[in-house]
């Protein structure tokens, strides 16, 4: 056998199961002390996890591995690592005093036009950030405020939309709809520091990563403010940045006039039923916000109301949902001061809905000659994704809207591809009955319309539950119901009880989850047939470069 089947052997043959319960049980005791303002022992706990075998290999196997952007290769040009490589990194991660490698700028567009910069890490400097990672996120779970929602473990957008509903469901409020500008790219280093204030090996590698130079079009910038987008460890750090801002808002207010500060990542929302009070929050944010080196996006920034106008308008976008209040009879809803009801309804927003269909009309156009099969093949994890995203809400007449333009769509592409037949020969040729509904359909494949979602209400995490609490029945409960996994996902996973099918661990919500074909063969998707598994773990099932 050769050295180098050597390695590769024995990177499979880690004791894998062994290294997640171990960096868990740490991770999980960083946790509990953090909880009970014990920082000894956290301090002490952290420096034992950064130095593990455990930790540092599930660092690697992260971004080498489970990570499924890491074929982005950075200034080294290194994409992919093999078995032998993925040791060597291993053993490096033992010395953290390296200076960090320039990030590579690149550029993503947003649906508004603009750019997104983002910074691509080398491949080494995503091994140690996922490493500290591990060390600092069971710390600042622990203490995070319980309205923020984005990149955090076991928390998702719907959480937040439930959190607003609890909030104005039984009085209506006026509410300050804001984005921050240019949040990763204007956070103040200094203040990021201190607010850290962590054991010093970390605070050297956060340093030198915010620090360190970024090349741009053959040009190498050195930043003075901001966390480079991109990296594993950005969020938290944005995270840890905005810590503290619902608290000490809602500190400067007696018990009574405290208003409601819902969060995720950069968009924020808050909550008062008095317009000058919220205006004087809103003087009090963009205050503290300046600390930090932060400031609202003007164009992103708003006053309305949820249920009566102002400004011209009722309600507001959130993470793409519309959220309002419309009054209904005294009978139909309790009263609020003697006037009639209301009754808040929260549905999909027009821009969601036209960025939708906008996405559907480009895919029909572009798959104009490819056949039925591969343009049903395109567009069902589309329409899947879209309804999964908002079925947690008051969509049903939106779903419907949605099948009857996709219909239109689709008529336009069959009239397209014979535009000598008449409608409905193209009818009868595209068109199959299946369990008793007319369905675009060759026989075989099946498109999956808007409607066919049923409606499924979400249940808001609780404020003070995080996964490094160990309570696994009630993360394994929540994952069985996110909102975003597939319907043969969720099956599975009540099937395989919450556990992967080859390493029998849990799954997390931070865990890579893909569908297993056990027979080898793609179209049989018979659920005898299938089985969930980590990410990692099917790439060694399959022989993948593991």
């Amino acid at each position: 056998m050769t050295p180098v089947k050597q390695l590769s052997e024995a990177w499979q043959t880690l004791p894998w199961k062994k290294i997640q319960r171990n960096v868990f049980r740490l991770q999980k005791r960083i946790y509990q002390a953090k909880r009970r303002n014990d920082v000894r022992t956290v301090r002490n706990l952290q420096r034992l996890l950064l130095r593990s075998w455990s930790a540092r290999s599930l660092a690697v196997r992260q971004v080498s591995q489970d990570n499924r952007g890491k074929r982005t290769a950075g200034v080294d040009g290194v994409a992919s690592l093999t078995p032998p490589q993925r040791l060597a990194y291993v053993r490096r991660l033992r010395d953290l005093d390296q200076a960090a490698d320039p990030v590579r700028r690149t550029y993503l567009p947003k649906p508004n036009g603009e750019l997104r910069p983002l910074g691509i890490p080398t491949m080494f400097d995503r091994a140690r950030q996922a490493l500290v990672k591990l060390v600092l996120e069971p710390e600042w779970e622990a203490v995070f405020e319980p309205n923020s929602y984005g990149f955090r473990p076991g928390r998702s957008p719907h959480d937040a939309i439930e959190a607003i509903f609890n909030h104005i469901r039984l009085k209506p409020k006026f509410v300050l709809d804001a984005d921050l500008e240019k949040c990763f790219d204007t956070i103040n280093h200094q203040a990021l520091l201190s607010k850290l204030s962590t054991i010093a090996p970390i605070t050297k590698l956060v340093r030198s990563w915010l620090k360190a130079g970024i090349i741009d079009r053959d040009q190498t910038l050195f930043p003075d403010s901001g966390v480079p987008q991109g990296g594993v460890v950005s969020p938290l750090l944005m995270n840890i940045a905005l810590h503290g801002f619902e608290q000490d808002l809602r500190a400067a207010w007696p018990r009574y006039h405290q208003p409601a500060i819902i969060r995720f990542a950069d968009d924020l929302v808050i909550l008062h039923p008095d317009l000058d009070t919220l205006m004087l929050i809103k003087a009090q944010a963009e205050h503290w916000l300046d600390k930090i080196g932060l400031h609202f996006k003007l164009e992103k920034t708003s006053i309305s109301h949820t249920l009566t106008p102002h400004q011209g308008r009722v309600g507001f976008d959130f993470l793409g949902f519309n959220i309002r209040q419309y009054p209904v009879g005294r009978y139909k809803t309790r009263s609020y001061r003697g006037q009639a009801g209301f009754k808040t309804i929260i549905k999909p927003s027009r821009k969601a809905q036209q960025r939708h269909l906008a996405h559907l009309k480009q895919l029909i156009r572009t798959y104009r000659g490819a056949a039925q099969a591969g343009l049903i093949g395109h567009l069902n994890p589309v329409i899947r994704g879209w309804v999964n995203y908002f079925r947690c809400c008051s969509a049903k007449a939106i779903f419907d809207r949605m099948t009857k333009q996709l219909f239109y769509k689709l008529k336009r592409w069959a009239l397209f591809r014979h535009p000598r037949k008449w409608w409905k020969w193209c009818y009868r040729r595209y068109w199959r009955r299946h369990l008793g509904k007319i369905r675009f359909s060759d026989g075989t494949h099946y498109l999956h319309y808007h409607a066919q979602t049923a409606i499924k209400r979400h249940t808001k995490v609780i404020a003070s539950k995080s996964p490094f609490d160990g309570d696994w029945v009630y993360w394994a409960q929540r994952l069985m119901r996110d909102p975003l996994k597939p319907l043969r996902v969720v099956k599975l996973l009540k099937w395989q009880r919450g556990k992967c099918d080859n390493c029998h661990l849990p799954f997390s919500a931070a865990d890579v989850v893909e569908v297993h074909h056990v027979n080898g063969n793609h179209n049989d998707n018979r659920y005898a047939n299938l089985s969930l598994l980590h990410g990692h773990c099917h790439d060694l099932v399959h022989g993948q470069r593991c």
